[in-house]
C-alpha cells in the first residue's frame, strides 16, 4: 500500500454531535473541514465504514456527511470521523417507539423484576407499539422469610425472555452485625460474577435503616440464552456463613407462528408523511386501508412462510421473498437464523464441554470431552482459529477422553473455545480472572489556584492494570475537549486537568478491583496579597532612588507607571523581578524624576503608589571656623529618630554635616556598659574583629570607612552609615558625633530591625468529630518586631508528603474548626504566623489524629433477668459505630433519687450483655450503657423505669422435648444425654427416680443448672431400661415428668434347628425362638444354605417370620448344611444356629462311568510367530519393540542390546502378555541405537530374533 503524502493536520470547523433517533428512522451526521480535498474516514465501533445501501457517505468540497438508513438496535454504537490527525467522536442512540395508552392498558402485568425487550421482528401483527418496561402490580405476595441462617429473604428462581432484564434480590439481617456482611454471586459451582460486572451484569447493595436489613441485588441486562443455568449467592460474616441456590430460565423470543412474516419484513412509508412507522404498525394500517377500499374482496387463506423457508434451500430464499412481497431480505434472514432449532442428541460426544470455565491468571486449566468413538480425530479451536501444539497448549488422549491443557493462563486466553469432531462441535467460554490490583501509593489532597494544572498520581501493584477514575461518584471519561487526560507509566497512573476551574473542586477517587483511594481537590480563585508596599522617597540630586514591593505570588508580573505612563527601562532606570520582590531603581536622580510612581500587577485590580520628592540643597557662604553641625530632621525633638529596616535588607543612612574645617565623625552604638565606636579618622589593628556591633566590648572600636558589614563612608558635606544585611543584633541607638576645632555636635538615631515572626509551637487538636476537628495554638514567642496579622493553617494525611492549605484569608483567632475531612484517615496539622514582613517558617506538626464521631446509643436495651443480688442486661450494637470500630461498652447504675452513676463492671466489656452482681436486695436502680470508640463515649441507652432488685417467684414447670414424650430407644453401648429445660424462681430442687427408686449416681450422671437438668449415661446397658421420673419443686409447688427408656441389643441365635424331612429336591427345617431377644421383639429370621463341598453360604430367606420353612430347588447328589439367624431392630444375631448333620439329596437313575484316555503331551520348543521389525524413532520420545512367541512350558524371555543383557537396566521395561513380548525404551537418545535381540528359552529348546533400532535427533534439540 503506498505511503500517504504528509499533510498538515486540519481540525474540523463543524463537528458531528451525538444524535438520538427512533428505531427505523434515518440518522444524518455532518462535518466540515478547514480545507477542501482532505480525505475523511468514518468509523463505527472502531472499524472503518464503507458505503452501502444502509450507509451513505458523501463529500462535497469541505462538507462531509454520513447517512444511516432504517436505523436499528445494532446501530446504537459509538462513531468517529477522522481527517488527518484530527478525530471527533460522537454517538448514535436508537430508542424504541413510544407506546400508546390503549396498548398499555391491555398489556399483561408481569413479574416486577423482569423487563422484556423484544426485537422488532418479534412484535405481533396487531400491535403498533411496545413498552420496554412493564409496570409493576400494586400488590405482590411477600417472599417467605428465612428463619435460619443469615438470609432474611433468599433470591427466588426466575424466568426471562431473550433480550429482557431481570433482577434477583436477597436480604441479610444486619441488626446484630458490627460490620457489613460479605456477599458474593456465583454462576454454576465456582464462577465468581464479581469480575464479570459490565454492560450485561450489575451488582448493587444498600442498607435499609428502618428494618435493619442489608439489600443485595443482581441485575441481568439484555439476557442471552447462555445466561440460563444455576446460580448461587453466598453471605459470610466473621463467624457465620450461609448460601442459597436459585436458577434462571431464558426463553426464546415469542414464536413466529402468530405473526405475518410478509408484514414484518415489508419496507413501506406513509404517503406524504415525514416519519417512518414500525413494521407491525404499518401492517395494521395497510390492512385497515384495504378493508375500507375493498370491502368485497375475499380474504385469502394464511400461508406459513416460515415453514416454507425452513424447508427450502438457501438458494431459493430470494425467490420466496419476491413471491410473498418481502423486501427486507436481510432482516428476514437474521430472523430465520434465530428460529429455535430442535436439539439433536450428539452422536460424536458422550460428554461435552461445560458452558463456561473460570481460572485465575497464571494458573492452568484442563478442558475435557468424552468421545463416542475413541479413534475419532479431534480439533481444538480458539476464537475460530485452530490451536497448534506448543509449550502452553498440551493435547492429551486417555481412552475416549480428549483433554486440552492450557498452562500459565493469561488475559489473551480469555476467549471462546470449540472442540470439533467430524461435523459436530462443543462450545465453551474461558474466563481468566485477574488477581486483585492493590493501590500501593494513594492519591494526595491538592489545593491549587484557578487556571493551574492539576495532576493526581497513584501507584498500583501491577503494570498495565486497568483503573477507573471518579469525581464525586461519577466516572470520568476522555471528553472531546480533552479536559481530563489519563496517563499510564508502568505501575503509575495519572489524572491530569489542564486548566482547572472552580467546578473541578471535589473528591477524586481512583478504583481498582482490589481497592480505592480518595483525595480532595480545592480550587481557589486567584487572590494576591501585598506583603510590602512601596513607600514615598525623598532623595537628593545624583542619588539613587529604589522603589520596592513584595507580593504573595512570585509568578505575578506587573508594570511600573510614572504619572500614569509606563516606565521604559534604560541605562539609568532599571526594573527587576526576583521571586516575590519587584524593584524600580533610578540612578542619578534629577528634578525631572520627581513624580507619582505606581506598580500595577497583571491580572489584579491593585495599584501600589508612592511619591518621589527631589531635595534641593542650597549652599551658602560659610565663614571660616564654623562649628560642626548635623543636619537631621530629628534634631531638636525629644525622642531620637527611629529608622526601620527589614532583616536581611541593606540600611543606607545619609547624614548631612557642615563645619569648617571638615569635622571628624564618630559613630557610637549606645548600649549598657559598653560603647562601640565607628570613625573615619582612626583605624584599629584588627578591623575584622569589630565588624559586628558586639555587646561584649568594653571600649570603643573603630572601623575604616570601607571595610566591614557595618561601616561609615565619609564625604565632604555628608557621611553615609551602611549596614549590609541587617540582623537582629544590629538593633539599637546609634550616636553620631562631629568634632572640629570650632566645636562639637551630636545626634542619636534609633535603628529597629524587623523580621518575619518565629514559627509558632505545634498546634493542639482539642475536639475531633466525624469529618471535622478544632485546632488551637499559641502566638509565636517573637513576632518579628511587627504585630501578628494572622495565621495560615495547613493539613496533610499521615503517610503523605503534600500539605494542603486550609484558609486563604488570614485567621485572626487562635483556634479554627477544620472541616471536609474523611472519617477514618489519620491527619496532621501545622501553621504559619504572618506579619507585615512576611510568613514565618512552619510550626512543628501536631500529634496525628483521626476524624471519627462517637457512636450512637446502643439499641434494644432491656433487663433480661433479675435475682436478689444480680441483674442481667442485654442490648444490641449502636446503628452508627464509626470507621475505627468499637472499643467496648461501659455499664453504670444509679439509685433512684440520686445523680451519682456507679460503674457496674471493671473496665469495658466487648459483649452485648452483662451480669451485674453484688447488688443490695430491695434497691431501685436505673441502668445505662454507653458505646465507646476512639472519639469517646456515645449517648447512653437508659432504662425507662427503675429496676427493683428482688427475685420474682416463678411457678416450676418442665418443658419436655417432643422426642422424650414417647419411648426413648437406644442400643447397648451408646451414649445417652437427655436435657430437659424447666422454669422456676428461686432456683428449684431437682429429684430423679427410676421405677420409684432413687438413682445410683455411680452409674448415671445428673447435672442441674438454673434452667435445665441433664441425665448422662456414658455406655447404656440392659439394666438401664425403665421409667425415669424427674420432679422440680419450689416450696409447696412442684411439677413432674416421666421418661420411658428402652435399651436393646442384638438377639441370641435360635434354638434347636432340625431337619424334619428330605424329599426330592426339598428339605423341611424347624427351630425355636432365641432365648435372648435383646430386649426387643424378634422381627424375623434369615435362613442360609451351604454345599458340603464348598461350604459357601447363600441366603435362602430373609426377614422370615415363622419358625419353620421348606428349602427347595436343591441340586441332586449334593449334601447341604443349613443355619438360621434371628433379627430384631438392632440387626441380625452375632451367631447362627446350624444343623448338626447335612441333608443329602438322593440321585435317581443309572450311574455313568467315564472312559479313561491317555494324556496328550503338549510340550513344544519356543517359536516366534511374529518377528521384530527394524524401527527408526525420534530422540526424547518413548519407543517400543514388539514380537510374539509360543512354547510349552512357557518360555523364559531375555532381551539383549548388542549382545549385552538388559534385564538389570532401569531404562528398559519388559512386558509379556499372552505371548506378546514388548520392550519399552524410555526417552531414547542416539546412544540407544543398535541391534536388539529377544531370546526365548524353555526345557524343550530355545529361539531368538533380532532387529535394528535407529534414533534420530529431535527438531528442538538441533541435533
Amino acid at each position: 500500500m503506498p505511503e500517504p503524502a504528509k499533510k498538515t493536520a486540519s481540525a474540523f470547523t463543524k463537528k458531528p454531535k451525538t444524535t438520538e433517533v427512533v428505531e427505523g428512522d434515518t440518522a444524518v451526521f455532518e462535518a466540515e473541514t478547514e480545507k477542501t480535498g482532505i480525505k475523511v474516514k468514518w468509523q463505527r465501533a472502531g472499524a472503518e465504514m464503507f458505503e452501502s445501501e444502509k450507509y451513505i457517505i458523501k463529500a462535497e468540497g469541505n462538507k462531509h456527511s454520513l447517512t444511516i438508513n432504517n436505523t436499528g438496535r445494532e446501530d446504537d454504537a459509538p462513531y468517529a470521523v477522522i481527517a488527518g490527525s484530527s478525530k471527533v467522536k460522537f454517538d448514535l442512540k436508537v430508542k424504541e417507539p413510544e407506546k400508546s395508552e390503549a396498548v398499555l392498558h391491555t398489556e399483561a402485568v408481569s413479574t416486577p423484576i423482569v423487563s422484556d425487550s423484544p426485537t422488532p421482528a418479534e412484535t405481533h401483527p396487531g400491535e403498533c407499539t411496545r413498552s420496554s418496561e412493564v409496570p409493576a402490580p400494586e400488590a405482590q405476595p411477600e417472599l417467605p422469610l428465612d428463619p435460619v441462617g443469615l438470609f432474611v429473604t433468599r433470591p427466588q428462581d426466575g424466568e426471562v425472555t431473550v433480550g429482557g432484564n431481570i433482577t434477583f434480590t436477597c436480604k441479610v439481617a444486619g441488626a446484630s452485625m458490627l460490620k457489613k456482611p460479605s456477599v458474593k454471586w456465583f454462576k454454576g459451582k465456582w464462577m465468581d460474577l464479581g469480575s464479570k460486572v459490565g454492560k450485561h451484569l450489575q451488582l448493587h447493595d444498600s442498607y435499609d435503616r428502618n428494618n435493619k436489613v442489608y439489600i443485595y441485588e443482581m441485575h441481568i441486562i439484555q439476557a442471552k440464552m447462555t445466561y440460563a443455568g444455576g446460580y448461587r449467592c453466598e453471605a459470610s460474616t466473621k463467624d457465620k456463613f450461609d448460601s442459597c441456590n436459585f436458577s434462571l430460565i431464558v426463553n426464546e423470543a415469542p414464536g413466529t407462528g402468530d405473526m405475518d412474516i410478509r408484514t414484518a419484513f415489508r419496507r413501506t412509508s406513509l404517503v406524504g408523511g415525514g416519519r417512518r412507522m414500525s413494521a407491525a404498525c404499518l401492517s395494521s394500517f395497510l390492512r385497515s386501508v384495504n378493508r375500507k377500499s375493498e370491502p368485497k374482496t375475499e380474504l385469502q387463506p394464511d400461508v406459513d412462510v416460515w415453514d416454507i423457508l425452513r424447508r427450502a434451500p438457501p438458494s431459493e430464499y430470494e425467490k420466496i421473498a419476491f413471491q410473498y412481497g418481502i423486501t427486507d431480505l436481510r432482516g428476514m434472514l437474521k430472523r430465520l437464523k434465530r428460529i429455535k432449532k430442535e436439539e439433536k442428541k450428539s452422536t460424536a460426544f458422550l460428554q461435552k464441554l461445560d458452558p463456561a470455565y473460570q481460572v485465575d491468571k497464571g494458573q492452568k486449566i484442563k478442558l475435557m470431552v468424552e468421545l463416542a468413538n475413541p479413534d475419532a480425530e479431534v480439533k481444538w479451536l480458539k476464537n475460530g482459529q485452530e490451536i497448534q501444539v506448543s509449550g502452553r497448549y498440551i493435547f492429551e488422549a486417555v481412552g475416549n477422553k480428549r483433554i486440552l491443557t492450557i498452562n500459565h493462563c493469561s488475559l489473551a486466553d480469555d476467549a471462546a473455545y470449540q472442540c470439533v469432531v467430524d461435523e459436530e462441535k462443543s462450545f465453551t467460554e474461558l474466563f481468566v480472572k485477574e488477581p486483585p490490583i492493590l493501590i500501593s501509593h494513594p492519591l494526595e489532597d491538592q489545593v491549587v489556584m484557578a487556571g493551574e494544572r492539576v495532576e493526581f498520581e497513584c501507584e498500583v501493584s501491577e503494570e498495565g492494570a486497568a483503573v477507573k477514575w471518579e469525581k464525586d461518584g461519577n466516572e470520568l471519561k476522555r471528553e472531546e475537549t480533552f479536559k481530563y487526560r489519563f496517563k499510564k507509566d508502568g505501575k503509575k497512573h495519572y489524572l491530569i486537568i489542564n486548566e482547572s476551574t472552580k467546578e473541578d473542586s471535589g473528591h477524586y477517587t481512583v478504583k481498582t478491583n482490589g481497592g480505592e483511594s480518595v483525595a480532595e481537590l480545592i480550587i481557589q480563585e486567584k487572590k494576591l496579597e501585598v506583603y510590602q508596599s512601596i513607600a514615598d522617597l525623598t532623595v537628593r540630586a545624583r542619588d539613587q532612588a529604589v522603589f520596592k514591593c513584595e507580593v504573595s505570588d512570585e509568578n505575578v508580573k506587573g508594570i511600573w507607571l510614572k504619572n500614569g505612563k509606563e516606565v521604559i527601562p534604560d541605562e539609568r532606570i532599571k526594573i527587576s523581578h526576583i521571586g516575590r520582590i519587584h524593584k524600580l531603581t533610578i540612578d542619578d536622580v534629577t528634578p525631572e524624576d520627581e513624580a507619582d510612581y505606581s506598580f500595577v500587577p497583571e491580572g489584579f485590580a491593585y495599584n501600589l503608589s508612592a511619591k518621589l520628592k527631589f531635595l534641593e540643597i542650597k549652599i551658602d557662604f560659610v565663614p571660616r571656623q564654623e562649628p560642626p553641625k548635623i543636619h537631621l530632621d530629628c534634631m531638636g525633638q525629644a525622642a531620637p529618630d527611629t529608622i526601620v529596616v527589614v532583616a536581611g535588607n541593606k540600611l543606607r543612612l545619609d547624614v548631612p554635616i557642615s563645619g569648617d574645617p571638615i569635622p571628624m565623625v564618630i559613630w557610637q552604638k549606645v548600649n549598657k556598659n559598653s560603647c562601640n565606636v565607628l570613625s573615619n579618622a582612626d583605624s584599629m589593628d584588627s578591623p575584622d574583629s569589630s565588624s559586628d556591633l558586639s555587646n561584649e566590648s568594653k571600649c570603643p572600636q573603630l572601623l575604616s570607612e570601607s571595610e566591614g558589614r557595618v561601616r561609615v563612608e565619609m564625604h565632604e558635606d555628608h557621611c553615609i552609615f551602611i549596614i549590609e544585611g541587617a540582623e537582629k543584633p544590629d538593633e539599637g541607638v546609634y550616636r553620631v558625633t562631629v568634632k572640629n576645632p570650632a566645636g562639637e555636635d551630636k545626634a542619636d538615631i534609633t535603628v529597629k530591625v524587623i523580621d518575619v515572626p518565629d514559627p509558632p509551637e505545634a498546634p493542639k487538636i482539642i475536639n475531633v468529630g466525624e469529618d471535622y476537628c478544632t485546632v488551637q495554638w499559641q502566638p509565636p514567642k517573637y513576632d518579628g518586631g511587627q504585630p501578628i496579622l494572622g495565621y495560615i493553617l495547613e493539613r496533610k494525611k499521615k503517610k503523605s508528603y503534600r500539605w494542603m492549605r486550609l484558609n486563604f484569608d488570614l485567621l485572626k483567632e487562635l483556634s479554627y474548626e477544620a472541616k471536609r475531612m474523611i472519617e477514618g484517615v489519620v491527619y496532621e496539622m501545622r501553621l504559619y504566623a504572618v506579619n507585615s514582613i512576611g510568613m514565618s517558617r512552619p510550626s512543628p506538626a501536631s500529634q496525628p489524629f483521626m476524624p471519627i464521631a462517637p457512636p450512637s446509643e446502643p439499641t434494644h436495651f432491656t433487663v433480661e433477668d433479675i435475682s436478689d443480688s444480680t441483674v442481667t442486661l442485654k442490648w444490641r450494637p449502636p446503628e452508627r459505630i464509626g470507621a475505627g470500630g468499637l472499643d467496648g461498652y461501659n455499664v453504670e447504675y444509679c439509685k433512684e433519687g440520686s445523680t451519682e452513676w456507679v460503674p457496674a463492671l471493671q473496665g469495658l466489656t466487648e459483649r452485648t450483655s452483662a451480669l451485674i452482681k453484688d447488688l443490695v436486695t430491695g434497691d431501685k436502680l436505673y441502668f445505662r450503657v454507653r458505646a465507646i470508640n476512639l472519639a469517646g463515649e456515645g449517648e447512653p441507652a437508659l432504662t425507662k423505669e427503675p429496676v427493683t432488685i428482688q427475685e420474682i417467684l416463678q411457678r416450676p414447670k418442665f418443658w419436655l422435648p417432643r422426642y422424650l414424650r414417647q419411648t426413648l430407644v437406644k442400643k447397648v453401648g451408646e451414649t445417652i444425654n437427655i436435657v430437659i429445660p424447666f422454669q422456676g424462681k428461686p432456683r428449684p430442687k431437682i429429684t430423679w427416680t427410676k421405677d420409684g427408686q432413687t438413682l445410683d449416681t455411680k452409674e448415671v450422671g445428673i447435672r442441674n443448672s438454673t434452667t435445665d437438668t441433664i441425665l448422662f449415661i456414658r455406655k447404656a446397658e440392659h439394666h438401664h431400661s425403665g421409667t425415669y421420673e424427674v420432679e422440680v419443686q419450689i416450696e409447696n409447688m412442684n411439677d413432674k415428668v416421666a421418661i420411658t427408656m428402652q435399651i436393646m441389643d442384638k438377639p441370641g441365635p435360635p434354638q434347636n434347628v432340625k431337619i424334619i424331612d428330605v424329599w426330592g429336591f426339598n428339605v423341611a427345617l424347624e427351630w425355636k425362638p432365641p432365648q435372648d431377644n435383646g430386649n426387643a421383639q424378634i422381627s424375623g429370621y434369615t435362613i442360609q444354605k451351604a454345599d458340603k463341598k464348598t461350604m459357601e453360604w447363600y441366603t435362602v430367606f430373609d426377614h422370615y417370620r415363622r419358625t419353620n420353612c421348606i428349602v427347595s430347588d436343591l441340586i441332586m447328589g449334593n449334601e447341604y448344611y443349613f443355619r438360621v439367624f434371628s433379627e430384631n431392630l438392632c440387626g441380625l444375631s452375632e451367631t447362627a444356629a446350624t444343623t448338626k448333620t447335612p441333608a443329602y439329596i438322593q440321585k435317581t437313575g443309572t450311574i455313568y462311568k467315564p472312559p479313561s484316555y491317555k494324556e496328550h503331551d503338549f510340550s513344544e520348543a519356543p517359536k516366534f510367530t511374529h518377528p521384530l521389525v527394524n524401527r527408526s524413532v525420534i530422540s526424547g520420545y518413548n519407543a517400543t519393540l514388539s514380537c510374539a512367541v509360543r512354547g510349552s512350558p512357557k518360555p523364559k524371555i531375555f532381551w539383549y542390546k548388542n549382545k549385552v543383557d538388559l534385564s538389570g537396566d532401569a531404562k528398559y521395561r519388559m512386558f509379556s502378555k499372552q505371548g506378546v513380548l514388548t520392550l519399552e525404551i524410555r526417552k531414547p537418545s542416539p546412544f540407544d541405537g543398535g541391534f536388539y535381540t529377544c531370546k526365548a528359552v524353555n526345557e524343550c529348546g530355545e529361539a531368538e530374533i533380532e532387529c535394528r533400532l535407529d534414533v534420530r535427533g529431535g527438531v528442538g534439540l538441533g541435533i
